[in-house]
């Protein structure tokens, strides 16, 4: 069963993001990814956990934390 991972990691440049985008697909059993720049996040979906992601981030010297975001839910026609 496929699992969402959201993270808080820093995104400072572009040579970060490239970085983190190259450890991220390394990975094995994703099914996609996303960096956002301007929230500092990366959601990576698919047969993975939390923690194969941050160990991936950790690798390539970024820290990553759990994604306190608020989630909306989406709004009912009437």
């Amino acid at each position: 069963m496929s699992s969402v991972v959201e993270l808080k990691v820093g995104l400072h440049c572009e040579e970060c993001i490239k970085k983190i985008l190259k450890a991220i697909k390394k990975i094995e059993d994703i099914e996609t990814y996303n960096v956002d720049t301007q929230l500092n996040k990366v959601t990576v979906t698919g047969k993975v956990t939390r923690e194969e992601v941050i160990k991936a981030l950790q690798k390539i010297g970024k820290t990553a934390s759990n994604w306190e975001g608020e989630v909306q839910a989406p709004e009912l026609p009437y």
